[in-house]
């Protein structure tokens, strides 16, 4: 931490007076990430102890930025302490607005604005920065080759087939990855790929998509990005939204280059069922082999899209063992059982005034925390913000200009991070958290929302929020 501090101090001029971590996003990298912050100046701070792909994201960031391509600025670096300083995009992600503004199959305007726009912005990554890249420093591959297809079906083989115990043909399993791999690598593959281009690596600032999390980037066909993103199995976009965005991208290419609409239809599916095979590896090794109760939720989501390829699409390459492999796993009361282990945690914030009396745990979990904000400084107190409250900006602004309500805040995340984790390891479904002011209307308002919007990053937690106070005047 202390490099982070020393790079904020060289780049800044001013030290970092509160430094504290910012969600799990990278947890299953293995990536450390803090927010660097004083009164004038915000930076994000990366520790990861790989070089290679420390190298790759530095890279790729300065030429992207080089082609006015949304994407965090790099302040400051140290390799050889493998850390970095970047620009702060906030903390809302496209994910979190998708979630927040939904409605069951419902999708607001302004959502689909916002992916639109995310759509819009691919064919740069893909084409227009994609021509002079330097591809020497993708890791681990400079290509989505066959090396990259392998380990990607393998991944999905051995730790989701195998431990979810879906039979299979060992030989003919193998056929069939073949003939898949050859016919992916007949797609034209001269174009960068993102390789995670989806919800949760979008950042919105001021309704604008910045993007992250291209490290992984290297040489290969257009259509694996757009699939990342529409099938992404937790942001479950419904099937007409999904090809509304599709036919926009195709659209947008058509820009960009002489787009062959047909030849791009023919490989798309084929890219959908291979990165729906890599996220199922994934949750597989780390739901069921680390033994991760929250990425086994991500099940569900992911075999509800293959449900809808095996009911909708022809691939036009027959696949009869991987077909069969499919059909079982939509149909298995063992999935049912394992994703089920993965439940959501619900976790109920509310605000609340003191002299209103402690609010009663109406869940019936018994349990969880109550948290006292009369110690931090009150806008209560002067005029100008009796008409507002904790979620409006005026006020929002007065209390995170003071150090006391970060430090609080992070206090108050650190315990309820160690809860959360700890009631997902034991499987327990519900946990109350209260947050309590003077009149309920400012401090225990502001840190309800910041508190849940904390653990809407999460997997496996689903967040109601409620301000008990405010709800009594409207």
């Amino acid at each position: 931490m202390n490099i982070l501090k020393k790079l904020f101090e060289q780049h800044f001029g001013s030290a970092a007076e509160v430094v504290r971590p910012v969600g799990d996003k990278f947890g299953a990298s293995g990536r450390r990430i803090l927010r660097l912050s004083n009164s004038q100046h915000s930076a994000i701070g990366i520790l990861y102890n790989m070089r290679d792909e420390n190298v790759a994201f530095l890279e790729f960031s300065r030429h992207f930025r080089r082609h006015g391509l949304p994407v965090p600025e790099i302040y400051a670096d140290d390799l050889e302490a493998g850390a970095y300083l970047e620009e702060d995009l906030g903390e809302l992600t496209l994910y979190q607005f998708l979630a927040k503004k939904r409605s069951g199959d419902s999708i607001p305007a302004e959502v689909v604005e916002a992916y639109r726009r995310v759509v819009a912005t691919l064919p740069r990554f893909q084409i227009e920065a994609g021509r002079d890249l330097n591809y020497s420093v993708c890791y681990p591959r400079a290509s989505f080759d066959r090396q990259s297809i392998a380990w990607d079906l393998n991944y999905f083989k051995y730790y989701f087939l195998r431990l979810t115990g879906i039979g299979f043909n060992e030989q003919a399993l193998e056929d069939d990855f073949a003939r898949l791999t050859d016919f992916l690598l007949s797609a034209e593959r001269e174009y960068f790929l993102y390789r995670d281009f989806q919800s949760r690596n979008v950042m919105l600032r001021a309704g604008q998509p910045y993007f992250l999390d291209y490290q992984g980037g290297r040489k290969g066909a257009l259509q694996y990005d757009i699939a990342s993103l529409l099938c992404d199995a937790k942001a479950e976009l419904p099937p007409g939204f999904r090809q509304e965005l599709l036919d926009y991208y195709l659209e947008q290419l058509a820009g960009f280059i002489q787009l062959d609409g047909a030849d791009f239809m023919r490989h798309y599916y084929a890219y959908v069922y291979v990165r729906i095979m890599q996220a199922l590896g994934a949750y597989g090794f780390r739901g069921m082999y680390e033994g991760k109760p929250l990425f086994l939720q991500s099940i569900p989501y992911a075999l509800k899209n293959v449900r809808w390829l095996l009911d909708n699409v022809e691939l036009p390459i027959a696949l009869p063992a991987l077909m069969s492999a499919f059909a079982q796993m939509v149909n298995s009361e063992k999935l049912r059982a394992i994703a089920a282990e993965g439940d959501k945690l619900t976790v109920r914030i509310l605000s609340f005034s003191f002299h209103c009396g402690l609010p009663r745990d109406e869940s019936g979990h018994g349990g969880g925390f109550v948290f006292d904000a009369r110690s931090l400084p009150n806008p209560g107190r002067e005029e100008r913000f009796h008409s507002v409250t904790g979620k409006d900006a005026p006020v929002i602004a007065y209390l995170e200009r003071e150090e006391s309500v970060a430090q609080y805040l992070a206090h108050v995340i650190a315990l309820v991070d160690a809860a959360v984790d700890n009631y997902v390891r034991r499987g327990f479904k519900s946990l109350s958290i209260a947050i309590g002011c003077t009149g309920g209307q400012h401090r225990s308002v502001y840190l309800a929302e910041k508190l849940a919007e904390r653990l809407r990053e999460r997997d496996g937690v689903d967040v109601v929020v409620k301000h008990r106070e405010l709800e009594k005047l409207n």
